[in-house]
């Protein structure tokens, strides 16, 4: 049995999750912003809540296509509201139009969000040596630059917490314990 990070052994999506998404580099535009919105989504939840509603989240919201998106009305909203298949928070349903429209600006600006959120990095991956779950911080110094940074660009939902949570997602930061299988994988991904 191969070893995983120990908060990926909840359940069978969660493993899925952890042996074929999280910690892996991300660099397409609305992939980014799917895991943003989603991220964003779990405020306050577990992240097998959203996994759970992916499918759901993906179909209401236009695949995440976040042109579609920005251009949501008071009447998408209200229909939003009555989807059981996503998190019926008006809070967050509004901030995904708000960063929709945030995500379009810093696109106008950098060119792409990939370059821009991966600037923080310098396109590279930090590499953490964790041996535990419990030595996995939830926020760091550059979570909360980056979260200040997004936050004057217009975007809500993304503290400091979920912008680390974000980074670990898209493969910015591998926190893949060190004695998980995918560790080394995700390294070597990140070094390429």
């Amino acid at each position: 049995m191969r070893l995983r990070c120990e908060w990926a052994n909840v359940n069978d999506l969660e493993m899925e999750y952890h042996d074929n998404q999280w910690g892996v580099p991300v660099h397409d535009d609305r992939l980014l912003f799917e895991f943003l919105i989603l991220e964003g989504a779990q405020a306050g939840l577990s992240w097998d809540t959203i996994l759970k509603r992916r499918g759901a989240y993906k179909k209401a919201f236009d695949d995440f296509d976040f042109n579609k998106i920005a251009a949501y009305d008071d009447a998408k909203v209200e229909e939003l509201m009555q989807d059981s298949g996503i998190i019926r928070n008006r809070r967050k349903i509004l901030s995904s139009i708000k960063n929709a429209r945030s995500f379009i600006g810093i696109r106008d600006e950098f060119r792409s969000f990939d370059k821009y959120i991966w600037g923080f990095v310098h396109d590279r991956p930090i590499q953490n040596s964790f041996r535990s779950i419990s030595e996995i911080p939830a926020t760091t110094e550059l979570s909360e630059k980056i979260s200040k940074d997004l936050k004057k660009r217009g975007f809500s939902f993304v503290g400091p917490t979920i912008v680390y949570a974000f980074m670990q997602a898209v493969g910015m930061v591998n926190d893949h314990e060190i004695g998980c299988f995918r560790y080394e994988e995700c390294k070597k991904l990140g070094n390429k």
